[in-house]
């Protein structure tokens, strides 16, 4: 577990791909209990700790998890999160399919509509409103090209069900490894190419702008496609 972030109130955390932020139906160790416990060791920490989950991260996404350490940083930040005050930017390597993009300053606004399939674990984009559908916004652009894939940054303006792997190959930029939304193959750790690497907001508690920036992926790739 890699800590990139932590005070009194926050802890931020470098989520693996293949971790699981909270306990679902696999049983498998969560990384809040490994936060959880890693609190208690070290500052010796007698009983149970707390620790609120804010958000999530899909389980072979990788990136930074923001956590309260307080009930009331739990509370100001849920509040945070729902009214968009939590600024956080994606890089994903997507797959170079026919017209390439090229690196340029300027975002591109993406808007779908999307529906979401609980059988399939699955979200499907419309360029239309359809019935059940939820609006999704997002803003990307190009800043890294390879031979056979790009670098993009994106934007969450909303927050759905897998928005970006959704959104991004509608376009026809599958994310590599992801191959539930059209990738051509999938990764050997069975991760996908997306990562939450920047988060930007105001502490809760202290008021101060916390700037934070996760590591890139120990992957020769990523470091490859990455603004120099």
């Amino acid at each position: 577990m890699e800590v990139v972030y932590e005070d009194n109130h926050i802890i931020i955390v470098n989520k693996r791909s293949g971790e699981i932020v909270q306990g679902d139906k696999t049983g498998d160790t969560p990384l809040s209990e490994t936060v959880k416990q890693y609190i208690k060791e070290k500052y010796n920490k007698p009983g149970e700790v707390f620790l609120g989950v804010v958000h999530r991260l899909d389980r072979p996404v990788s990136g930074l998890v923001v956590f309260a350490r307080t009930s009331k940083a739990l509370t100001r930040l849920n509040k945070m999160f729902a009214e968009g005050q939590v600024h956080k930017t994606y890089w994903a390597i997507v797959e170079a399919r026919g017209e390439r993009l090229e690196v340029r300053g300027e975002s591109t606004l993406l808007t779908h509509w999307l529906t979401r399939n609980e059988q399939q674990n699955k979200s499907y984009a419309y360029d239309h409103e359809v019935p059940r559908s939820k609006k999704a916004q997002l803003r990307y652009r190009v800043i890294g090209n390879g031979d056979n894939y790009d670098l993009v940054e994106v934007e969450l303006m909303t927050g759905r069900h897998h928005q970006i792997r959704c959104q991004l190959s509608a376009i026809g930029r599958a994310i590599k490894g992801d191959l539930k939304y059209g990738a051509r193959r999938s990764n050997p750790d069975g991760s996908i190419s997306l990562q939450s690497h920047r988060i930007e907001f105001v502490h809760p508690v202290s008021k101060e702008t916390i700037i934070v920036e996760a590591p890139l992926p120990d992957d020769p790739l990523w470091q490859a496609l990455a603004p120099k």
